[in-house]
């Protein structure tokens, strides 16, 4: 049987939705830019996969705070300037794609097969500042040493959902634990859920919420990111 809570006690709910991953148990939770889909073991992902339809070419990304990503992604000095000012000075959300440090020990109990699809030609994308409840997580499963893996809770390529009962019957039906916190904070009609940028070439992945005052931050560091035209 699915439980479904009100996203009334983040720091309880947290902790409840660790222990359900903790068992190889997948979630559905909220996010400001989205819902989102995590598990952390091989059973939880490949369960992930298979409801979203989402091809294994697309990896799963991480639940991280700017203290995870410090350790973890290996980031020029002067670049972690533009992630300050996107998630402190800015209170933005942002993913970062670049190379992580795989012998870290929040990847000690990871399965090797779940870290080889969670991560891409050597990188990991990082999802940060994405509201209460994913710091709250993050924070939490750094306690654990356990990481927090997985995608936006809807069928692959069809876009974003933002309230929990939009989320298509699969996927839905695929989580251990729903947590309700009502309409995303960043609810748009184009579908999208956090902006990814590769911080070692500056690539655009994917171009999300807030993505043009991201743009715009980064061009007073001198980094002229692609324009949004659709």
């Amino acid at each position: 049987m699915i439980k479904r809570l009100v996203a009334d006690d983040v720091t309880e709910q947290s902790r409840q939705v660790l222990e359900v991953i903790k068992q190889e148990g997948v979630a559905i939770i909220p996010l400001d830019v989205a819902y989102a889909i995590v598990g952390n073991s091989k059973k939880s992902i490949e369960t992930i996969f298979k409801c979203k339809k989402r091809s294994f070419d697309k990896p799963s990304g991480m639940f991280s705070n700017y203290e995870l990503l410090k350790d973890i992604q290996v980031i020029a000095s002067w670049k972690h300037d533009i992630i300050k000012a996107v998630i402190f000075d800015n209170d933005l959300p942002m993913s970062t794609v670049a190379p992580f440090k795989p012998d870290h020990p929040m990847f000690r109990n990871v399965d090797s097969w779940v870290l080889k699809n969670s991560t891409k030609i050597g990188t990991l994308d990082m999802l940060l500042n994405a509201g209460e409840f994913h710091n709250e997580m993050t924070k939490q499963s750094m306690e654990l040493e356990m990481p927090v893996l997985g995608s936006s809770a809807n069928t692959s390529l069809t876009g974003s959902k933002y309230n929990l009962d939009d989320i298509d019957p699969p996927v839905f039906a695929a989580a251990d634990i729903l947590i309700d916190g009502g309409t995303s904070k960043y609810k748009n009609e184009k579908g999208r859920s956090s902006t990814i940028i590769d911080f070692g070439n500056f690539e655009t992945i994917r171009i999300g919420v807030c993505y043009d005052k991201i743009r715009a931050i980064f061009s007073k560091f001198g980094i002229d990111l692609v324009e949004d035209k659709d």
